[in-house]
């Protein structure tokens, strides 16, 4: 008896070790992800770039960073399901930490182009791989919560980099970063793979056939395809507010009226990032509370349009009230974790990762769109209005795609996409 119960607590200690350090590992994934939007200007001024050029080459970047997570995302979801997740886990932070302590050596828009593609290809294979796990190893009425956990403490890695960039010069930030997450790789040893995972390993050469883990064919399928493309837009105007309103907080401000020393992006990042952590552990508890993750998602995308309209509309006159602003957008669109659990859950264990780990950061790279319509619409529309119709899109459509997904709350997710 004293055995059984010793061997049940090291299997939910192994557990707890495994959800922190994949919140760690997403906690370093956040903190590199939203430093190049903190650096952004100070460090395309250093290489040399002036004017018009900041937005033209901010933008460039961010979509070839996007660009990297796309990539990254089905590399490291295949991976996942074919290999375990928590091997993801150890080649993704390895590549975008080395990436991003490169970064803090480019001397031109190239060099620093290319390792943003690197270390979106890395950083995309954190979060689904986490998720995943948590999703996999908690009982069914606590999955919600392991995936708020991870994201709540996860995304507060966007305010340490706002702070990290504050006090040292942008290569130094990126350093950090990358030694961070080499750091991490020594709590990694310590993670406990799913058992889903482990027993459909086991399957014989002919059944792992049959199963196909992690084909990425098997998304395209009518059925499967529907599911995948609907959670991906029902994440998307989470990005379309992170990548418009704070990244380029500047142009905004600006076009507000606003004069004097203008927002930095760091700060705005900082304030909205601590909107989303709030937002994140509501909208979880919320989910448990209603025992429904698309009523908790369809409570923050009304959010998330009421507050976008406060944003253009609202109170401009001083840094603190435009930093307010930030902090109720990101309130507004931390849903993200119920995004992502509602992802993972769609689908069955042979391609539960490719899923989990693909849809964010798909709707990562949506940015891309995102920054293309809102280029064309500021041709001939002013900055506040194009933001603002793209980011009204997004929210319209992430509603109809929500109506066509089941309802995931405690189902049972030992089973196989077929």
């Amino acid at each position: 008896m004293l055995n059984s119960l010793e061997k049940k607590y090291e299997i939910e200690r192994a557990t707890m070790m495994t959800i922190l350090v994949a919140t760690l590992g997403y906690f370093v994934d956040i903190f590199d992800l939203l430093l190049f939007n903190i650096v952004r200007v100070q460090s395309l001024k250093d290489l040399g770039v002036s004017g018009d050029g900041l937005l033209e080459s901010g933008i460039f970047l961010l979509n070839v960073q996007m660009a990297g997570l796309l990539v990254g995302g089905i590399i490291w979801g295949v991976w996942g399901d074919r290999m375990g997740r928590v091997s993801v886990l150890f080649g993704s932070i390895l590549m975008y930490s080395i990436a991003n302590i490169l970064n803090g050596f480019v001397q031109s828009v190239e060099q620093y182009a290319l390792l943003r593609f690197i270390a979106g290809v890395g950083l995309a294979g954190e979060l689904g791989a986490g998720v995943t796990l948590a999703s996999e190893l908690l009982p069914r009425n606590l999955r919600g919560l392991g995936t708020t956990f991870i994201a709540s403490i996860g995304v507060a890695g966007a305010v340490f980099a706002a702070v990290i960039a504050d006090i040292a010069d942008w290569r130094v930030a990126y350093m950090i970063g990358g030694v961070m997450g080499l750091g991490l790789l020594v709590l990694r040893l310590q993670v406990k793979e799913s058992a889903m995972f482990e027993v459909m390993s086991k399957q014989g050469e002919m059944a792992r056939k049959m199963l196909k883990p992690g084909n990425p064919l098997m998304l395209l399928r009518p059925k499967s395809l529907k599911k995948y493309v609907a959670v991906i837009v029902v994440g998307m105007p989470i990005w379309a507010v992170v990548g418009l309103f704070i990244t380029f907080t500047p142009e905004f401000a600006k076009a507000f009226g606003m004069t004097g020393e203008l927002p930095t992006a760091g700060s705005a990042v900082l304030f909205c990032y601590v909107g989303l952590v709030i937002g994140d552990m509501f909208s979880g508890l919320l989910s448990q509370l209603l025992r429904s993750r698309k009523k908790a998602v369809s409570i923050f995308l009304v959010l998330t349009g009421v507050f976008s309209c406060v944003y253009v509309w609202g109170p401009h006159h001083s840094q603190q009230s435009y930093y307010g602003l930030c902090l109720l957008l990101g309130i507004g669109t931390g849903y993200w974790a119920m995004f992502v659990q509602m992802g993972a859950e769609q689908f069955g264990t042979n391609i539960r990762a490719t899923a989990a780990t693909s849809i964010p950061n798909m709707v990562r790279g949506s940015v891309i769109l995102i920054t293309t319509l809102f280029s064309l619409l500021k041709a001939y529309l002013d900055v506040i209005t194009a933001g603002l119709c793209v980011v009204g899109l997004m929210i319209a459509l992430a509603f109809i795609a929500l109506a066509s997904l089941k309802e995931t709350f405690g189902t049972d997710l030992d089973y196989l996409e077929e």
